[in-house]
C-alpha cells in the first residue's frame, strides 16, 4: 500500500538501467526496507513526492459519481416523500436527538451536498467543496440508520479522505486560479490511504465470506437463477453455479483482489476480473453508483502518472480540454525532498500526516471487529449493517410479523399494521431500531385514545434458508425494555444454529413437492406458541412435526391435539389456530399448503388461452358469447368498466398484456434499453432539480398561492408516457397470495 505500483517513485521516463539497479523489494513494493527502519525514514517515505495525475482523475470521477448518487440513492428525486413535513413518521437516527429539518431546508441541505460534489469533480474551491459535501453527507447518513449499507459508508470515508488530500493539483480549476497548485506533487500518503481503504474493502469482505453459510452456498442461492449466469449453466447445473461461481468465485475474488491489484504482474488480470465483477453487480443489485465507484478506484493501484501517458495518445487538437500530458510535476510544500541539492526536512505537518495515516488504517482494520464494544447493536449478525464489509453474507425472509399493543390503563389489547407510522421495514431485524420504533409508537398511540401503551413484537425471520423463528421475545414490552449500545440485548432470542443441518432436509422436501404446493419450515422455543390464521385461499393446509412435541389448538372448534415427530394434521381454512411448543427443547414443524384459489385461477386462464388460440386459428366453430368477445377484440380500457365483459376475462387480458410488455422489454435492443434507461434517469433528475428550485424559491420569497404550488409540483411529477401507462396498470383486482 505504501509504494503502490512497483517502482512507483520512478517516473515513466526513468532509464531502464536505473530501474534494474533497484532492489527486489523496491521493484515489488516501491520502497526499501530501510524506509521502515526509523520514524524519520517512515515520515519521509509517506511524504515522498508523487505524481498528482491519478489522484486528480479519481477526484474528478468520484465527484461526478456522487453528484449522480445524490439524485438517486441519497434520495433528492423523492425527498418530499422521504421527509414528510408534519406527518407522524417514526425515524431511526443514530443519535436520537438528530431530526430532519423542515422540508424546504432539507432541499437546501441536499443542494449544498450536490454543489460540494460538483466542486470536488471540478476541483473548484476544492477544500470548501469537500467540507460542503462531507458535512451534509454525514448528517444525512446519521439521520437514517435504515438506509445504511457498506457502500454508502464508503462514500463518506472517501469524501473525508479527500478533504485532507491535495487532490486538486491536477485537472482542477483551482490550478488555474492558483498556479502554485497546478501540477504540483502530492505526498505518497494520499495514495496510501486510498489504496489501503480499497484493499480493506475487498479483503475484509472476503474474510467475512469465510462464514460457513457463504462457503456452503446458502447466503445468495437465488442469484444463480439470474440470466447473467446463463453462460455458466451451459456446463454446470444451477446448484454448482451457485456454490462454485456465485459463492466460491465471490470469496476468492474478494480475498485476492487487493493483492492482485497491487503488483504489476497481476494487475492487468485483476483489473479485468474486478471490472467484470462490478459490471455484474450493477445488474444483479440495486446499489446505485457503488460498482462504478469501485471501478474508478482500480486505476489508483496503477502508476501515478498513467493519465499523462494515456491522454498523451490523443490528437493534439484535443489537448487543451484534456489533462496535462507533458509537464513534470512541480515541487510542493506538502512533500519532503531528501535527495535534492537543498534537501527539505520533515516538518510538523509531515509528521502529523504520517501519524494520521497509521491511525486511520489501524482504525479501519479494527472497526469491522469492534462489535465486542457496541454489544447492543449485535443481533443474529454483529453490529449495524454498514461498516463491517460483510456484504451479501446474510439473506433474510420474514414470514410473520405481529405488533400487539395494550392500553396501560384499561388493559385493552389491539393489533397494529406492521410498518405503521414508518416508511421502512429494516426495524424488523435490529433491536436498537425496534426500541426506537416502540418508543415512537408509544408517543403516537395516545392520539388514538390509547393511554400509556405497551408494545409487543412477534417477528419471525429465516436467515440464510434456516427455519423461520422468532428473533425477539414476544413477551417483552419493548417500550419499557432495557437497551444499551454497550450491553447485550436481553430480549434477543438466540439463533437456533444447532438446527442448521436441517437445511439439507428442506431441499429434499421441496424437491418432493409439485409446483402448486408450498412449504414453510418453523422452529419455536419451549413455552411459546404461534397464533396463525389460514387464509380461505389456502384450502389444503396441514402442519407436520419434524422434531419435538407441539399442541395444536383449533380456536373455533375448541379442540386440542398433541403431535410428536412425524405426525401431521389438516388445518381448517378461514380460521385461527395456535401451535404450542410443549417439549423441553425447541420444536420444529412445517406447514404444507396449496393456494387453491390460485390453482383454480390458473386453470381458468389455461381454458381461456386455449379458447383464444382456437378462435384465432379457426378451429372454434361455436360463436362466442358477448362477455368473451374481448378475447378477440381486446380490452378497451375506456369501456371495460361498463360493458358485460366477464371479470375473469378482463383479468386474463390484463395479465396477458402485462406478459407481452415484459417480453417486449426483455427482447428490446441495446439501443431501446439505453433509451429507456436514459429516459428514466432524465425524469428522475428533472424532478429533483425542479423540486429543489421550488424549495429555494419558497425559502427566498415565501410560499406562493396553493393552486400555483400544486401546478408546479404536478409539472415536476411529470413522467414519461410509458411510465404513466405502466403506473395505471394495476393488478388490484387480482387475487393475492394468502399469507399463512
Amino acid at each position: 500500500m505504501l509504494g503502490g505500483s512497483e517502482a512507483e517513485s520512478a517516473t515513466a521516463k526513468e532509464p531502464a538501467e536505473a530501474m534494474h539497479s533497484r532492489s527486489r523489494m523496491q521493484r515489488l513494493f516501491g520502497f526499501e526496507k530501510e524506509d521502515l527502519s526509523s520514524w524519520h525514514r517512515f515520515v519521509c517515505l509517506l511524504n515522498r513526492p508523487t505524481d498528482p495525475a491519478s489522484l486528480g482523475i479519481f477526484r474528478c470521477l468520484f465527484g461526478m459519481l456522487m453528484a449522480v448518487d445524490i439524485t438517486q440513492e441519497r434520495g433528492l428525486s423523492h425527498l418530499d416523500y422521504k421527509y414528510l413535513d408534519g406527518a407522524p413518521i417514526c425515524r431511526f437516527p443514530l443519535f436520537n436527538f438528530l431530526e430532519p429539518l423542515p422540508m424546504d431546508w432539507m432541499y437546501c441541505v441536499y443542494l449544498v451536498m450536490f454543489l460540494g460534489a460538483v466542486g470536488i469533480m471540478l476541483g473548484w474551491f476544492y477544500r470548501l467543496s469537500c467540507l460542503m459535501f462531507i458535512s451534509t453527507y454525514w448528517y444525512i447518513f446519521f439521520l437514517d440508520k435504515t438506509a445504511w449499507n457498506n457502500h454508502s459508508y464508503l462514500y463518506g470515508l472517501i469524501g473525508f479522505q479527500l478533504t485532507l488530500m491535495d487532490a486538486n493539483r491536477y485537472w482542477a480549476i483551482d490550478g488555474l486560479r492558483n498556479p502554485k497548485k497546478r501540477n504540483a506533487h502530492v505526498p505518497l500518503w494520499n495514495y496510501t490511504i486510498l489504496r489501503a481503504q480499497i484493499f480493506i474493502v475487498y479483503f475484509i469482505a472476503g474474510v467475512k465470506k469465510l462464514d460457513a453459510d457463504w462457503v456452503e452456498g446458502y447466503s445468495m442461492k437465488y442469484l444463480a437463477h439470474h440470466w447473467l449466469f446463463d453462460p455458466f449453466k451451459v456446463i454446470l447445473p444451477v446448484e454448482l453455479v451457485s456454490l462454485m461461481v456465485v459463492h466460491g468465485g465471490g470469496l476468492i475474488l474478494d480475498l485476492t483482489a487487493g493483492y492482485l491489484l497491487f503488483f504489476d504482474v497481476t494487475r492487468p488480470a485483476a483489473i479485468i476480473f474486478v471490472t467484470y465483477f462490478h459490471c455484474m453487480n450493477s445488474q444483479l443489485f440495486s446499489i446505485g453508483m457503488f460498482p462504478y465507484t469501485m471501478l474508478a478506484t482500480s486505476p489508483l493501484f496503477c502508476y501515478a502518472d498513467w493519465p499523462r501517458r494515456f491522454f498523451g495518445r490523443f490528437p493534439e487538437f484535443l489537448q487543451f480540454v484534456l489533462p496535462l500530458t507533458s509537464d513534470e510535476p512541480r515541487p510542493s510544500p506538502s512533500c519532503v525532498y531528501p535527495t535534492l541539492s537543498q534537501p527539505t526536512a520533515p516538518r510538523f505537518r509531515h509528521k502529523m500526516a504520517a501519524f494520521f495515516t497509521v491511525v486511520y488504517i489501524a482504525e479501519q482494520l479494527f472497526l469491522p471487529y469492534s462489535h465486542f464494544i457496541t454489544k447492543g447493536y449485535n443481533n443474529w449478525t454483529n453490529g449495524l449493517y454498514g461498516y463491517s464489509w460483510d456484504m451479501m453474507v446474510h439473506s433474510r425472509t420474514h414470514q410473520h410479523v405481529k405488533i400487539t399493543y395494550k392500553d396501560g390503563v384499561t388493559g385493552q389489547i389491539g393489533y397494529l399494521n406492521p410498518g405503521v407510522f414508518t416508511q421502512t421495514r429494516r426495524w424488523k431485524d435490529h433491536g436498537d431500531m425496534l426500541k426506537q420504533y416502540a418508543t415512537c409508537l408509544s408517543h403516537n398511540l395516545p392520539r388514538f385514545n390509547i393511554t400509556d401503551p405497551e408494545i409487543y413484537f412477534d417477528i419471525w425471520v429465516s436467515i440464510n434458508d434456516r427455519f423461520q423463528q422468532r428473533i425477539f421475545d414476544p413477551r417483552v414490552d419493548v417500550v419499557k425494555a432495557d437497551w444499551s449500545p454497550f450491553r447485550p440485548n436481553p430480549w434477543l432470542m438466540p439463533l437456533l444454529v444447532d438446527l442448521s443441518p436441517w437445511r439439507t432436509k428442506f431441499e429434499e422436501v421441496e424437491e418432493s413437492l409439485d409446483n402448486q404446493t408450498e412449504v414453510v419450515f418453523i422452529a419455536d422455543f419451549p413455552g411459546l406458541h404461534l397464533e396463525n390464521y389460514v387464509s380461505e385461499d389456502l384450502g389444503n393446509t396441514s402442519v407436520q412435526v419434524l422434531q419435538g412435541q407441539v399442541q395444536v389448538e383449533m380456536v373455533d372448534e375448541k379442540k386440542n391435539l398433541t403431535l410428536t415427530s412425524g405426525e401431521k394434521i389438516q388445518l381448517p381454512a378461514g380460521a385461527y389456530h395456535k401451535v404450542y411448543t410443549v417439549s423441553e427443547t425447541p420444536s420444529c414443524y412445517m406447514y404444507i399448503y396449496v393456494n387453491t384459489t390460485e390453482v383454480e385461477l390458473q386453470k381458468n386462464f389455461t381454458k381461456l388461452l386455449e379458447l383464444q388460440e382456437r378462435v384465432r386459428n379457426g378451429t372454434e366453430t361455436e360463436p362466442l358469447p358477448p362477455e368473451l368477445q374481448p378475447l378477440i377484440t381486446g380490452l378497451d380500457d375506456e369501456v371495460a368498466e361498463v360493458n358485460d365483459t366477464d371479470p375473469m376475462v378482463r383479468l386474463f387480458l390484463k395479465r396477458q398484456k402485462r406478459m407481452q410488455e415484459v417480453k417486449k422489454r426483455r427482447e428490446a435492443s441495446l439501443l431501446e434499453r439505453f433509451d429507456r434507461f436514459a429516459t428514466k434517469k432524465y425524469y428522475m433528475i428533472r424532478r429533483g432539480v425542479l423540486m429543489t428550485a421550488i424549495a429555494m424559491r419558497n425559502l427566498a420569497v415565501g410560499l406562493p398561492p396553493l393552486e400555483q404550488l400544486r401546478s408546479e409540483i404536478d409539472y415536476a411529477n411529470m413522467k414519461a408516457p410509458e411510465s404513466e401507462a405502466a403506473q395505471k396498470e394495476s393488478l388490484a383486482d387480482e387475487p393475492r397470495h394468502g399469507e399463512l
